[in-house]
C-alpha cells in the first residue's frame, strides 16, 4: 500500500483515522443468531435456534477483493436430452398409402412385378406398423372404413383382388402374392389372419363379385396353409348368417379350398380347429339341419362336403345315444323306457340297428368294475349279461345286427385280455336269451369272423357249432317227415 501522503499529494499531513466497519448484520453467540441490536428477548420455554452458518470474519482496516467469480444462480431440478430415436413417430397411414398405391400403379397388372415390389418395399416401409393398411390395399384397392367402403377422398389402385378377373386362376396367383409377402416378412402372419377375420365380417359391405373373389382367394390359401381354419368363425357373425351371406360364402370357399385339396384333407382341417360339427350353424337355428345343409350344398355342387356333414352328424348322434344310454344304465331306468328312447334316437337321426347294437353293448359292458382274476370275470359276465339279455334283444331283429353283435364280442374278449375264455360262455348265453340265432353264429364261424383271437375262438366254439349243425339237420329231416 502507498504511503497516504503520497496519495494526497502532501507531505507530512497525517492520515484520517480508519473508521470502524459496520455491524454484521447476524452475529453468533453461544450458538444463537441476532441482529446488531443484540439479543432478543426469549422466554425460558423458546427454542434455541442454531444456524450452520458460519460468523464473518472479524473486521479490518484493510479489505480484499475476492478473486473468485461470483456464481450465478441456477434453476432447480434435472434436464435430460431426448434421444431422436425415443421420440414416438407420429402414425401416418395415408403417406403409407401413398407410396403403396404409387408402386403398384408402376408395376401394373403383372402379379410377379407386384410381388418383387412389395419384397422390395419392406426394407423402406414400416409393414409390422401398417400391416392393415398394406393389406386392405392388396384386396379392396385402398384402406376401408368401418363397415368395408372405400373412403372417396382416398387413393386407391386397380392391382387388388376386388379389381381382378372373378376366376379361380386369377386367385390362385393373388394367392402367391400373399405367400411370397409373408415367407419374407414372417411377421405379417399374424397381421393377415386378423385381416381376413375384418373381411370376412365386412361382407355386406361388398359387392356379390367381390364376395366371390374374396372367397376363392380364401380357399385357396386355407388349402396351402397359409390360412389357419379358425377364421371361418367370423362366419358365424348373426347378421350374416340371417341375410344368407355366410352360405352363400361358403360354397364357393369350400368349393376352391377341395379344388386345391380333397375333402379328407379340409375335414382334418377343420377338426383340428374344432369347426367340424359347427358347419350347420352357417344357417339360421330354423334351417339348422342335416336335410336343409344337404339339400342346399349338394345343389350348389358340393355332395362331398354334404355327405361328409351327414356322417359327423352321426357320429355326433352316437356319441350322444351312448352317453344318455349309460346314464340311463346307471340311474336304473326300466328296460322298456331305455328301449323307447333308443328307438326315438334311431329315428330321429336315421341310425341303423347294427349300428344301435354295438353302441348298447358297449354300454352294457362300461357299466361294471370287471374282476382282475380269469376264473372269476367269466361267471361275472354271465351274471351281468343275462340281466341285460332283454335290452340286447330289442336291437337284434335283423342278421345282420346279430353278426355285429358277434364280431363286437370278438373284439372285446380279445382287447381284455381276461375274458379271452369267456367267448364260447357270452354266445351259448345269448342264444338261450333269444338275442342271437343259429344262422348268424354259423356265419361267424364260417368266414365272418375277424383275425383278432380267431383261432382260440373258433376252438372255443367247435363243439357247440357242430351241435348247432346237428340241430338243424334234425330240425329239417323231422320237418321233411311231417310232409
Amino acid at each position: 500500500m502507498y504511503a497516504w501522503g503520497v496519495l494526497a499529494g502532501g507531505a507530512g499531513e497525517q492520515p484520517p483515522p480508519l473508521r470502524p466497519p459496520p455491524p454484521p448484520l447476524l452475529s453468533l453467540e453461544g450458538g444463537r443468531m441476532y441482529g446488531a441490536a443484540g439479543p432478543p428477548a426469549r422466554s425460558a420455554s423458546a427454542p434455541v435456534v442454531r444456524s450452520l452458518r458460519r460468523p464473518p470474519p472479524p473486521a479490518t482496516g484493510v479489505s480484499f477483493m475476492n478473486n473468485q467469480k461470483q456464481q450465478k444462480p441456477t434453476l432447480s431440478g434435472q434436464r435430460f436430452k431426448t434421444r431422436k430415436r425415443d421420440e414416438k413417430e407420429r402414425f401416418d397411414p395415408t403417406q403409407f398409402q401413398d407410396c403403396i398405391i404409387q408402386g403398384l400403379t408402376e408395376t401394373g397388372t403383372d402379379l410377379e412385378a407386384v410381388a418383387k415390389f412389395l419384397d422390395a418395399s419392406g426394407a423402406k416401409l414400416d409393414y409390422r406398423r401398417y400391416a392393415e393398411t398394406l393389406f386392405d390395399i392388396l384386396v379392396a384397392g385402398g384402406m376401408l372404413a368401418p363397415g368395408g367402403t372405400l373412403a372417396d377422398d382416398m387413393m386407391r389402385t386397380d392391382v387388388c383382388v376386388f379389381a381382378a378377373q372373378e376366376d379361380l386362376e386369377t386367385m390362385q396367383a393373388f394367392a402367391q402374392v400373399f405367400n411370397k409377402l409373408i415367407r419374407r416378412y414372417k411377421y405379417l402372419e399374424k397381421g393377415f389372419e386378423d385381416e381376413v377375420k375384418k373381411l370376412l365380417l365386412f361382407l355386406k359391405g361388398f359387392s356379390e363379385s367381390e364376395r366371390n373373389k374374396l372367397a376363392m382367394l380364401t380357399g385357396v390359401l386355407l388349402a396351402n396353409g397359409t390360412l389357419n381354419a379358425s377364421i371361418l368363425n367370423s362366419l358365424y357373425n348373426e347378421n350374416l348368417v340371417k341375410e344368407g351371406v355366410s352360405a352363400a360364402f361358403a360354397v364357393k370357399l369350400f368349393k376352391s379350398w377341395i379344388n386345391e385339396k380333397d375333402i379328407n384333407a379340409v375335414a382334418a382341417s377343420l377338426r383340428k380347429v374344432s369347426m367340424d360339427n359347427r358347419l350347420m350353424e352357417l344357417f339360421p337355428a330354423n334351417k339348422q339341419s342335416v336335410e336343409h345343409f344337404t339339400k342346399y350344398f349338394t345343389e350348389a355342387g358340393l355332395k362331398e362336403l354334404s355327405e361328409y356333414v351327414r356322417n359327423q352328424q352321426t357320429i355326433g348322434a352316437r356319441k350322444e345315444l351312448q352317453k344318455e344310454l349309460q346314464e340311463q344304465m346307471s340311474r336304473g331306468d326300466p328296460f322298456k323306457d331305455i328301449i323307447l328312447y333308443v328307438k326315438e334316437e334311431m329315428k330321429k337321426n336315421n341310425i341303423p340297428e347294427p349300428v344301435v347294437i354295438g353302441i348298447v353293448w358297449s354300454s352294457v359292458m362300461s357299466t361294471v368294475e370287471w374282476n382282475k382274476k380269469e376264473e372269476l370275470v367269466a361267471e361275472q359276465a354271465i351274471k351281468h349279461l343275462k340281466q341285460y339279455s332283454p335290452l340286447l334283444a330289442a336291437f337284434t331283429t335283423q342278421g345282420q345286427s346279430e353278426l355285429t353283435l358277434l364280431l363286437k364280442i370278438q373284439e372285446y374278449c380279445y382287447d381284455n385280455i381276461h375274458f379271452m375264455k369267456a367267448f364260447q360262455k357270452i354266445v351259448v348265453l345269448f342264444y338261450k336269451a333269444e338275442v342271437l340265432s343259429e344262422e348268424p353264429i354259423l356265419k361267424w364261424y364260417k368266414d365272418a369272423h375277424v383275425a383278432k383271437g380267431k383261432s382260440v375262438f373258433l376252438e372255443q366254439m367247435k363243439k357247440f357249432v357242430e351241435w348247432l349243425k346237428n340241430a338243424e339237420e334234425e330240425s329239417e329231416s323231422e320237418a321233411e317227415e311231417g310232409d
